[in-house]
């Protein structure tokens, strides 16, 4: 029993009340850094997205393009193809040793005059120089049965990127080996 008597009140336990609340010393360890704005936070996640785009597209090229290939425009003259390529644009071929089995064999590499682009017509008429140079680079060539011309070429869009060049391919319906000629 405690002296002075209190209230009457329910009987059981006689705690006593829990202590006060402490008071603040200041702003909680949360509330110290600056709030963003919504704008800056959608800045910061398309920056995000953009990145990973940008690493999606360089993972997606890299593993579509096969192993071995060389940019069209920098074969020479000696080079051979695994294949002769079957796409009106042409951006890369598989160069290969001319001892291992091949469709093609590029025999002469030809330089456009700069400027702008002369038009379909004229890069195919300038691409009939790919004959005489055949003649020039394998005199027997020719006279092999099976042996084809192709031609690489470049397109106005092409053009726009400074390719000047045309490429001549002597081709072989079946692989070969060696050189020809």
């Amino acid at each position: 029993m405690t002296y002075p008597p209190g209230p009457p009140g329910p009987q059981g336990h006689n705690y006593p009340p829990p202590p006060p609340l402490p008071y603040s010393t200041g702003p909680d360890q949360f509330s110290t850094q600056p709030k963003r704005s919504p704008a800056l936070k959608w800045a910061l996640l398309g920056v995000v997205v953009l990145v990973a785009v940008v690493v999606a597209a360089g993972v997606v090229f890299y593993l579509a393009r096969d192993r071995g290939a060389t940019e069209a425009s920098q074969v020479r003259s000696g080079d051979c193809l695994t294949d002769i390529p079957d796409s009106s644009r042409v951006l890369y071929v598989k160069t290969v040793s001319c001892d291992q089995p091949h469709k093609g064999e590029v025999f002469a590499v030809l330089q456009m005059p700069d400027g702008d682009f002369p038009g379909d017509a004229a890069v195919v008429k300038y691409a009939d120089k790919c004959g005489p140079e055949l003649s020039r680079y394998a005199p027997d060539a020719n006279s092999e049965s099976g042996v084809q011309l192709f031609v690489l070429y470049p397109t106005a869009d092409s053009w726009q990127r400074g390719d000047r060049t045309v490429t001549c391919i002597a081709t072989s319906k079946n692989p070969r080996t060696g050189k020809i000629g």
